[in-house]
């Protein structure tokens, strides 16, 4: 069995005797990729990203609808800016939020790239891509800390418990060079990816 984060893998359900291997995901980087090496000072709004296909809660509509409300907040207000690419759920509009619908390809990956800090507010992702993909394209992250995004995103950006992540929006701000520069050596790749299918594959034992 493959598990595609280490979190899985410790889930009760899973028979620990049997065999298994753990294989993290990994973006297409000719895609997903820093293509207009965006980069944020104090001078300018810091512009916040995520997407989802999803439109399920569990996606973290409880940060998002409440990071809509902050950048309309005296304190806030020409601070911070925020973009949703993705699908919302049914009868819910955004009041303070740019809102593209889906797309994907080099399309995604250049509106993402056109951003300073993504967000991922998943609660018990499997592993996902969304995430993935944001630091490919050059974004540091912020990130809950639930279920596959610390595997993926730890040394890569700033974690927030529950919904609380106004402490981890404030950090990164503070701490923004240092994560734009640690994002150049973010190794989930599709290259590493299937390297290591390649080779599971390859060992002695297996049979198509």
């Amino acid at each position: 069995t493959v598990f595609i984060a280490s979190w899985l893998r410790n889930l009760d359900i899973y028979h620990k005797d049997k065999p298994s291997k753990v294989i993290l995901n990994g973006g297409d980087k000719e895609i997903f990729k820093n293509h207009y090496n965006n980069y944020w000072n104090d001078q300018m709004p810091l512009k916040i990203v995520t997407h989802h296909w999803s439109a399920n809660e569990m996606k973290g509509w409880d940060v998002y609808k409440r990071l809509d409300d902050l950048v309309s907040h005296a304190t806030w207000k020409n601070i911070i800016e925020f973009t949703y690419i993705g699908n919302i759920p049914k009868g819910f509009a955004f009041k303070n939020t740019k809102y593209l619908r889906p797309m994907n390809g080099e399309k995604l990956g250049r509106e993402l790239s056109r951003h300073h800090v993504y967000l991922s507010a998943s609660i018990n992702e499997p592993a996902g891509m969304h995430h993935i993909e944001g630091i490919l394209c050059g974004l540091p992250i912020i990130y809950r800390n639930s279920g596959a995004l610390p595997e993926y995103c730890n040394n890569f950006g700033i974690q927030f418990e529950n919904k609380e992540f106004l402490p981890a929006l404030k950090r990164i701000m503070d701490e923004y060079p240092r994560y734009k520069k640690n994002i150049t050596k973010y190794p989930h790749n599709s290259e590493r990816m299937t390297s290591e299918y390649l080779k599971l594959f390859s060992k002695r034992g297996c049979r198509s």
